[in-house]
């Protein structure tokens, strides 16, 4: 259960070969040194089982040859990173000293399943040549309002004054200092123990706003509000807060790793802020999760970041083709990296408009992003739908614009 040692880049080359080799791809396995290094990886979800394990209380050889399977997938597709989610529901998928383990291996919050998924993550990752970027999200405690249901040890148990229901869900209150302190020593956690590559947040902040509910976090800026002109602008610097100061831990810890966020890919309509994007989105991630995201990046506290753009070329009310050059301008000149998140689960899906039945959609946006300099990379959602393909989207975008395998940039 201790730390993992990093491999060199020379040994990554090689588990590269030995793992694509496995997962049949003897062709153009290694490393191709004469292409630009970009950014190819798929995020696999475990929260609620989405793409792994695929039910809970699998025997643990069958959970570990599954999640090997994916790390297969992602060298067949010849990919170099996966953004594996180890921190779902404020529980974790390693044996952590903070929180209990994830219900979704076992079915039972708190049990032991027997084995380590982030470290043979990890590990078996850098032996086939892939990144290992460890997804948390920060303050989402349960997909359901009974504090009841979690395991008695559980922190959110102990402390109830942390917590806030909304929306059929629990909450870590972003406005307590303490909680904002605790959950950072929980990710960390991860990070001092394993040699993970990156720390990898998605768009989960203040929650996304449900009509008729209130997120009630009165007490909190009755308490700590003092000295913000409205309690946005107070919640928003809680969210910076937290960004900032983990940040600064993590090059604390270990200077390689990088930190990393997906948001949602709307920062602020124009028709609301001029240095806003051309788009109409029912969502503003400034003002509706209070998450200043072109702000982290223009202040340079992130290493990259990896905008949800999951909507066509073409969409009236966010368009693919308005949005990465919106965010190509914002990352210029800040030394943040950028990669774009890509809405594979919407090829062929039937209930999508047109343009996600044809398979060349998504190999459009990465042809569309090579006019940006800025743009260093795609991003996958999810894994289940690179292994399974199901309009031959991902095939397609292998076949016209991943010819071999490149190194993801440094």
């Amino acid at each position: 259960m201790g730390q993992i040692t990093r491999r060199s880049l020379t040994v990554a080359a090689a588990g590269a070969l030995a793992g694509a080799a496995t997962a049949g791809e003897a062709t153009a396995a290694g490393w191709e040194g004469r292409h630009r290094r970009e950014f190819r990886g798929m995020w696999l979800a475990t929260v609620a089982n989405r793409d792994w394990p695929s039910r809970p209380g699998l025997p643990a050889e069958q959970q570990r040859a599954e999640l090997l399977g994916f790390l297969d997938t992602a060298v067949r597709r010849r990919l170099n990173a996966v953004v594996f989610q180890v921190r779902p529901t404020a529980d974790a998928l390693w044996p952590s000293p903070y929180e209990p383990w994830a219900q979704y291996l076992t079915g039972t919050q708190g049990q032991d399943p027997g084995w380590d998924p982030l470290g043979t993550a990890v590990r078996e990752a850098h032996r086939r040549g892939l990144e290992l970027h460890a997804w948390f999200n920060p303050y989402r405690v349960a997909n359901h309002t009974d504090p009841g249901k979690l395991v008695p040890t559980h922190p959110a148990r102990r402390h109830p004054e942390w917590i806030v229901t909304y929306g059929g869900k629990l909450y870590y209150n972003p406005g307590l200092p303490e909680v904002r302190r605790f959950v950072q020593d929980a990710m960390l956690d991860a990070v001092v123990r394993y040699d993970i590559d990156a720390v990898h947040w998605d768009d989960y902040f203040y929650p996304y706003p449900v009509a008729g509910q209130v997120f009630d976090d009165d007490a909190a800026y009755a308490r700590y509000g003092a000295g913000f002109p409205d309690r946005a602008a107070w919640r928003r610097d809680n969210i910076d807060r937290l960004v900032r100061e983990t940040a600064v831990r993590i090059k604390r810890l270990r200077p390689g790793v990088r930190f990393g966020i997906s948001p949602f890919a709307v920062w602020r309509n124009a028709a609301t802020d001029p240095r806003g994007s051309r788009t109409t989105a029912g969502v503003q991630t400034y003002d509706d999760l209070y998450a200043d995201t072109r702000g982290w990046v223009r202040r340079g506290w992130l290493d990259y970041v990896v905008p949800q753009v999951y909507w066509n070329i073409g969409f009236a009310a966010a368009d693919y083709a308005e949005l990465v050059p919106w965010w190509a301008d914002t990352v210029r000149g800040t030394g943040v990296r950028l990669y774009i998140g890509e809405a594979l689960y919407k090829a062929g899906d039937p209930a999508q408009p047109a343009p996600w039945q044809d398979p060349a959609e998504l190999s459009r946006h990465l042809t569309f992003d090579r006019d940006f300099p800025e743009v260093r990379g795609n991003v996958f959602f999810s894994a289940k739908e690179v292994a399974a393909d199901r309009n031959g989207a991902m095939a397609r975008v292998v076949a016209d614009h991943y010819g071999c395998r490149v190194r993801p940039p440094r």
